[in-house]
């Protein structure tokens, strides 16, 4: 109710991700940022864009929760390696692209241990020591922990950006 009286339809975001084996799905979220653009079309920064209602959509999580939908189907699960996005594909090691090897999550190794303000190794390396270490108990722990780090808001954002900055390696991989 909040996304529609303060930006208007839609309500939800959606966007193409890797899951499993990086076989494209639609992504679920409620939208946090607006559309606005500069004089010559081009969408403004992230920071620009997101709104106050987003802003604290993003930092209590809630704007995760449509993912549950995406749970239900079966394109990822409560726990696992958070899904990016697709046009960082041909970017990843072969070490990073590990990462497709379970199905992704909605919350992760990487996000109880830093979230956004971890630098992109930081996060591929945990993602893969989750993927070599992966167990039930280690979802159990990691699904408590999102709750305490939820509740703390910490990582939200990395230092400099509204939520991350965009991966760039040049390191190049087929799949």
């Amino acid at each position: 109710m909040l996304v529609w009286l303060s930006m208007g339809y839609p309500i939800f975001f959606r966007q193409q991700r890797p899951g499993r084996f990086a076989k494209p799905f639609w992504l679920l979220k409620f939208r946090t940022m607006s559309d606005r653009r500069s004089v010559g079309g081009k969408l403004l920064p992230d920071a620009d864009r997101l709104t106050r209602i987003g802003r604290l959509l993003r930092t209590t999580s809630l704007d995760e929760l449509p993912q549950l939908w995406n749970v239900l189907r079966g394109d990822i699960s409560l726990v696992g390696p958070r899904p990016l996005l697709m046009e960082y594909l041909p970017c990843y090691s072969p070490e990073q692209a590990r990462r497709h090897d379970v199905m992704p999550g909605i919350t992760g190794w990487a996000q109880i241990n830093g979230r956004n303000a971890l630098t992109w190794e930081e996060k591929f390396a945990l993602d893969t020591w989750y993927v070599d270490n992966w167990k039930f108990g280690l979802d159990l722990q990691i699904l408590l922990l999102t709750i305490k780090s939820v509740l703390q808001r910490e990582g939200i954002s990395s230092k400099g950006h509204a939520t991350m900055p965009k991966f760039k390696s040049e390191t190049r991989i087929r799949y």
